[in-house]
């Protein structure tokens, strides 16, 4: 039985996707590479593709930070700060769970990410849920911020 992990997406399997992988034994974050080259110009909002997709247990989330050297060496940001990827995201009908990342140039210069950097960091993490809970829908039915439609 698989528990968590990550899978490429449709359409990418020769895209020499970069399978994320925790740097050290006591990293908690599996770090996320770009599968593409990316210009940002200041000021500039863009979504950069992974190829990568996760899957998790019911009541497990997939927390996405930029990196630290990104953001201090780089001037990016995450757009929304921290990424939620939920666990029925996966293999969703619009994008196959497709996971990627809004990324924010808040420096003056433009940004050049390669196809193969790593960009991110992404951390499972179990999550609660409150008595008496009825989510509104019952099955996701979209891909990127589709929750909210």
């Amino acid at each position: 039985m698989k528990n968590r992990g990550f899978e490429i997406v449709k359409g990418y399997k020769n895209e020499a996707v970069i399978m994320p992988k925790r740097q050290t034994f006591n990293s908690a974050g599996y770090d996320i590479s770009s599968v593409e080259n990316v210009e940002l110009k200041p000021n500039e909002v863009k979504l950069i593709k992974t190829g990568l997709k996760a899957y998790m247990l019911e009541d497990e989330v997939l927390k996405i930070y930029i990196r630290s050297s990104v953001a201090l060496n780089k001037g990016l940001m995450l757009a929304n700060h921290v990424g939620i990827i939920d666990c029925d995201y996966y293999n969703n009908e619009k994008n196959d769970g497709h996971i990627m990342i809004p990324i924010y140039n808040f420096s003056n210069q433009l940004v050049i990410i390669r196809k193969g950097e790593k960009i991110a960091q992404g951390i499972f993490q179990k999550y609660l849920v409150v008595d008496c809970d009825s989510p509104i829908h019952q099955k996701r039915m979209g891909g990127f911020g589709s929750s909210g439609h």
